[in-house]
Formats: structure tokens, C-alpha cells, sequence
């Protein structure tokens, strides 16, 4: 073989192994859920900060951050998901198209890789509609995928 660069198609043609695309996450719990952001929204966790509380919204609004002068919405993601309030302690702020927006979330657990095909789509039902997958972790638990867009609609 000559010292050119295979091209995909070429590679898997001669039954070579190809690189699969991975999904970079940071994990989180919730309850005793354990979910997932990808990193690429991530923008930076938080811990201890004050949150300030704003009348007559929706209760799983938990209020507003200043974060370096930019005014952040928060939103539990335990009330969100219909969850009792519990001790949430950390708060993930995340770029969702444009618009900045932070989770209130129990804990920040680990950042995992995982490779796209490891991630299965979740069942169509209306109580996981802010969740777009699930996939195994490696120390064997399970994460389900947070649709970080999903939870600026409504």
C-alpha cells in the first residue's frame, strides 16, 4: 500500500476498524437520577452561589445569577422533571443557542466520553420529553441525556 490517507469508505471497503465519533458529556445528578449535558453547551459549573428568587413565575424558575454582569436564568432541573425539592447545591450554566441559561442540579459528578452509537434515543413518551437519550456509563450506571433546548420552551 502506497503512503496515501485512506478514505473512510476505502477503510471500512478493506475491513479496517474505523475511528467512531465520540460525544463528550457532563454528567450530574438529580434525585437519584444520573443525567447528562453535552460539554459542547456547557459553559461553567458553579457551586454556592447566590441565586436570586423572582415572584410569580413558575416554581421550578428558581430565579436569576449575575454572572460577570450578564443577568442568567435559573431552572431546577428536579422541579422541572417533576421531582420533589430536594438539596440542590450546583448550578451548570449552559449556552443554548445563543441564550444562557443555568440548572440548578444536586451535584456535578464526572465528564465522560462515549462513543455516538452508545447513544439510544429515548421513548416517545410525554414525561421524557426533555430527554433525548440514554446510553450505559462505563462504571455501569446509566445517564439519560438532558434536551438542554427543550427547556427553554414554555
Amino acid at each position: 500500500m502506497s503512503n496515501e490517507v485512506m478514505t473512510a469508505v476505502e477503510a471500512e471497503g478493506a475491513g479496517l476498524p474505523l475511528e467512531e465519533e465520540m460525544e463528550q458529556f457532563l454528567v450530574f445528578q438529580c434525585d437519584e437520577l444520573r443525567l447528562g449535558v453535552r460539554v459542547d453547551c456547557v459553559v461553567e459549573a458553579l457551586i454556592n452561589q447566590t441565586v436570586t428568587p423572582l415572584p410569580t413565575l413558575p416554581d421550578y424558575i428558581r430565579g436569576l445569577i449575575n454572572l460577570r454582569g450578564e443577568v442568567v436564568p435559573v431552572v431546577s432541573v428536579r422541579l422541572r422533571l417533576g421531582k420533589p425539592s430536594g438539596e440542590e447545591r450546583a448550578i451548570i450554566v449552559l449556552n443554548i443557542n445563543g441564550t444562557q441559561l443555568g440548572i440548578l442540579v444536586d451535584r456535578v459528578d464526572q465528564m465522560v466520553k462515549l462513543p455516538r452509537s452508545s447513544i439510544l434515543p429515548m421513548p416517545a413518551t410525554n414525561s421524557q420529553r426533555l430527554m433525548s437519550g440514554m446510553s450505559s456509563l462505563p462504571d455501569g450506571g446509566t445517564m439519560l441525556e438532558l434536551d438542554a433546548a427543550a427547556l427553554l420552551e414554555n
